[in-house]
């Protein structure tokens, strides 16, 4: 997909109706900054957070040597931790469109409207930093025990069983079982996959080459994988995304394919299953932006 169209899906997505303003504001907790004895930095994404109000009448993008900076009234856009937003040179449609988040804010800032911000604040100010990078890849790693896509469901011992559906099985077969494969040959390693829950672990082995994956990412990888992680509970599909094996919308239907199969089962629930397929898209799709 080109950069263009890919943009302006995205930049569609931030429009999407009827949108859950609670589980939104997830996105706001990237914004928040390091609390200090003389209390919190005064930036942008901080102010906005307090006020809730748009304060800036205009958006700007500022070409410096080595990097792009967004500029919010010629004020030059900050993290949380008060450092200047600094967006790499390789990253100019990153720089167009986090402008355009801030481009976009009515008069009441949606924090759910500004992703993209708070991914490239949460690779500035937490992924150049060693003790921040260790914590938060130790965190993603407790996801490859329960990682989504190492849990199948057993095949029903009577053809017309109704507790595991032949469909759930067939879905799972189909989006889960390749992308095990890939992971196993990409990664090297053995990566177990499971009935039950019960005493499911991956070999230590298998942990720690992850581990050195993860190690291995920049800082702009690392906060797209954390985001992707916690979208789709899945560490696996996560690197797949990030490692150009799978599209957004291949890992958003991997991600829900027992979702997938309650709804080709019975039904879809309005303002519920409709509102998760574009909320999981936006999430994946912010993630994606920052690797190109």
């Amino acid at each position: 997909m080109s950069r263009s169209i890919f943009s302006t899906l995205y930049l569609r997505s931030l429009r999407t109706p009827r949108l859950d303003f609670r589980r939104n504001l997830t996105y706001s907790r990237f914004l928040l900054a390091e609390v200090t004895n003389d209390g919190p930095a005064v930036t942008a994404t901080n102010r906005a957070q307090i006020t809730a109000k748009r304060f800036w009448k205009t958006v700007g993008i500022e070409e410096r040597p080595d990097c792009f900076v967004v500029n919010l009234d010629k004020r030059p856009l900050k993290t949380p931790s008060g450092v200047i937003l600094e967006i790499p040179k390789s990253k100019r449609l990153l720089a167009s469109l986090i402008a355009h988040e801030w481009d976009n804010q009515d008069i009441l800032i949606k924090p759910f409207a500004l992703p993209l911000t708070s991914l490239a604040a949460r690779a500035v100010d937490n992924f150049q930093n060693e003790e921040s990078r260790r914590t938060a890849i130790q965190a993603l790693l407790k996801y490859l025990d329960t990682d989504t896509i190492c849990f199948f469901t057993e095949t029903p011992a009577h053809p017309l069983a109704t507790d595991n559906p032949r469909s759930l099985i067939d879905l799972q077969e189909k989006h889960w079982a390749p992308l095990l494969d890939w992971a196993r040959k990409e990664f090297d390693t053995e990566i177990r996959r499971f009935d039950t829950v019960m005493f499911a672990k991956q070999p230590k082995e298998t942990i720690e080459k992850i581990q050195r994956v993860l190690e291995s990412l920049n800082p702009w990888e690392l906060a797209a994988v954390e985001r992707a992680v916690y979208a789709t509970k899945s560490l696996l599909i996560a690197l797949a995304l990030v490692k150009g094996r799978l599209s957004v919308e291949e890992a958003a239907q991997t991600a829900h394919v027992e979702v997938t199969c309650q709804i080709q089962n019975w039904g879809e629930v309005e303002d519920s299953h409709d509102v998760d397929h574009q909320e999981l898209r936006r999430q994946l799709g912010s993630a994606a932006i920052l690797l190109v």
